[in-house]
């Protein structure tokens, strides 16, 4: 990023020289992204993030779509894969139907899923990975769920993606969006959008603006500097394994992390069971989740636990995340989650750090 500003920083389309070397660059970024996804490079938008995305497919999606219509939304997603479908109705008078999940479990009603998605449904939004639970739901199934009775499917991956490779071949998904920050980038979001779907998309564009996929999707002057820098985090991610093309070292160092992942936050599970005053929330370590636990501490907010350990040096997130429908249904919308995860510079002596510090905090 601090090179492309220093050196190579313009608008696009023009014919000097810095402009060009910025076309490359953007140009390079979707191929890097395309291997993320395997996909091909115009099926690959850019954006400010991942709520702004979804607001822009949503609002474009919706001037097809009128009363009678369904939008099947879930209570595990984050509410930017929400709320975007919920105005809808207020625009275009869709129906919204809200899939619940099991407090207990954590994980989505499928039973539900199957009752509620049905010939009326034109779009099923869903996400890959809850980011306040780790609950992992099975994507493919609710793709081929959706496409069998002839609707879309909406993918949040912005937690999934920095836990496991994706594949949106193998997902069959129509739109699946990320967001470079939880996989060590800049801010910003990305989103992959079928081809042949994003060509006819009625999106809101300037009508000087290009009309070819996917520039057609992006409306303005985009965040260059942020574009680069999102593919350097792939890159990154790349740099960790070896293999014979970007593709290929992206899912071997996606599956070692995800290896380590799971140990680490098996460790960190187990200890927590047996700490009085504890509780952790979401699938056990042998559900398909991903290495994130959200607990709380029993007659303490979470606000205040967040800051104890801050105090000494280990810092972790509370709240709802905008995972809000959760938290209500856990019964935990005043004190909400205290929220920790491993990433690929997580150690077991921090996971001890950890456990040591709430067995303090709990006492």
């Amino acid at each position: 990023m601090r090179d492309y500003l220093l050196n190579h920083n313009a608008n696009t389309h023009w014919h000097y020289p810095t402009s060009m070397e910025t076309d490359a660059a953007l140009s390079h970024a979707r191929e890097v992204f395309a291997d993320f996804f395997n996909s091909t490079p115009g099926e690959v938008v850019f954006g400010n993030n991942m709520t702004t995305l979804t607001f822009h497919v949503a609002r474009a999606l919706g001037r097809g779509w009128s009363a009678g219509d369904e939008i099947v939304v879930t209570e595990l997603d984050h509410q930017a894969n929400v709320a975007p479908w919920r105005a809808l109705a207020q625009e275009r008078g869709v129906t919204i139907c809200c899939v619940p999940f099991d407090t207990k479990r954590g994980e989505l009603d499928w039973a539900q899923l199957e009752r509620v998605v049905g010939p009326k449904t034109r779009l099923l939004a869903i996400g890959a990975a809850s980011n306040a639970l780790g609950t992992i739901s099975p994507i493919r199934q609710a793709t081929q769920l959706a496409h069998a009775h002839g609707a879309l499917c909406f993918v949040d991956a912005v937690h999934y993606a920095a836990h496991h490779s994706i594949d949106v071949r193998a997902l069959e998904c129509d739109f699946l969006v990320c967001s470079p920050y939880k996989f060590y980038g800049p801010h910003a979001g990305v989103l992959f959008g079928r081809a042949e779907i994003i060509a006819e998309l009625d999106v809101p564009k300037l009508a000087p603006a290009p009309n070819e996929i996917p520039d057609r999707l992006e409306t303005g002057t985009q965040n260059h500097e942020g574009i680069v820098g999102s593919a350097a985090a792939v890159e990154f991610l790349a740099s960790l394994a070896t293999g014979t093309s970007r593709r290929a070292k992206l899912v071997e160092a996606m599956s070692q992390l995800h290896a380590r992942g799971e140990t680490l936050f098996a460790l960190l599970w187990n200890q927590l069971q047996k700490i009085s005053g504890i509780t952790a929330y979401g699938p056990a370590p042998e559900r398909p989740r991903t290495p994130t636990l959200s607990f709380t501490v029993a007659g303490r907010p979470a606000a205040e636990i967040a800051k104890a350990l801050a105090n000494e040096g280990l810092f972790v997130s509370n709240g709802n995340f905008y995972a809000s429908t959760v938290v209500e249904r856990l019964g935990l919308a005043s004190a909400g989650l205290v929220r920790v995860g491993c990433a690929c510079y997580t150690t077991e002596e921090e996971i001890q750090r950890l456990i040591d510090a709430l067995r303090r905090l709990a006492a």
